[in-house]
């Protein structure tokens, strides 16, 4: 069933942006209903229009920068997000889910893996019962090699959100390095059907079928 706030809401509020491009909070509600939908281009560019109309950003504008860098994030454009979130920890030092994005997307790309683990450490400490920051500190250790380690994080990362399809998709992996072959398959099947979509569901049913590849053609990149 269409929202009807997809034919209301969203109109009116890019008028009201439009008239009034200094309206700030107009522009972030706009922004957030567009991102919401997965229309993450066009969330962006009323972020900026926001973070545009702020002629001295402070401590409190650090979200509209985090949430910016998703959009970026989720775009394709990694510089951006990336920069995005630094001038959020500028602004707002050890904030748990800036700590977490930029530590998760530099671990799952294989990037500055020390310092990602690192990051990632520090919003666990601010916030040790959330399922997803628990579930990033162990893809940082199994993105390392450090396979046992990553098992006991992702083990208690599921038991916190055990619904989330990413996170038990994460510790099949783990299993599987590990030597917890039918575990892993577990973990996958249970996965696939908590509702895996499009590219990661393909993979999991492969894996389901074939396991992981050897780990010389996983190589975590340099």
């Amino acid at each position: 069933t269409p929202d009807i706030r997809e034919f209301v809401v969203e109109p009116e509020l890019k008028a009201l942006v439009e008239a009034h491009p200094e309206d700030v909070t107009a522009s972030v509600t706009l922004a957030d209903i567009l991102s919401g939908r997965e229309r993450f281009g066009e969330a962006t560019e009323y972020y900026t229009r926001a973070i545009d109309a702020i002629e001295t950003p402070t401590q409190a504008n650090w979200i509209l920068y985090y949430r910016r860098g998703i959009t970026y994030e989720r775009t394709d454009q990694w510089p951006l997000g990336e920069a995005d979130f630094f001038t959020a920890l500028e602004l707002f030092p050890d904030r748990p889910e800036v700590l977490n994005y930029l530590g998760y997307t530099w671990a799952d790309k294989g990037l500055n893996l020390d310092r990602a683990l690192g990051m990632i450490q520090k919003a666990v400490d601010l916030r040790p019962n959330d399922g997803y920051i628990v579930d990033s500190l162990g893809w940082a250790h199994y993105m390392l090699g450090n396979y046992e380690e990553a098992v006991t994080h992702l083990e208690r990362a599921v038991s916190l959100s055990p619904e989330d399809a990413v996170l038990n998709d994460h510790l099949g992996d783990a299993y599987w390095k590990v030597g917890r072959t039918r575990e892993a398959v577990f973990q996958w099947t249970h996965a696939r059907d908590l509702g895996a979509e499009g590219e990661a569901l393909a993979l999991i049913v492969e894996k389901i079928a074939n396991g992981l590849p050897p780990e010389s053609e996983t190589k975590v990149p340099g």
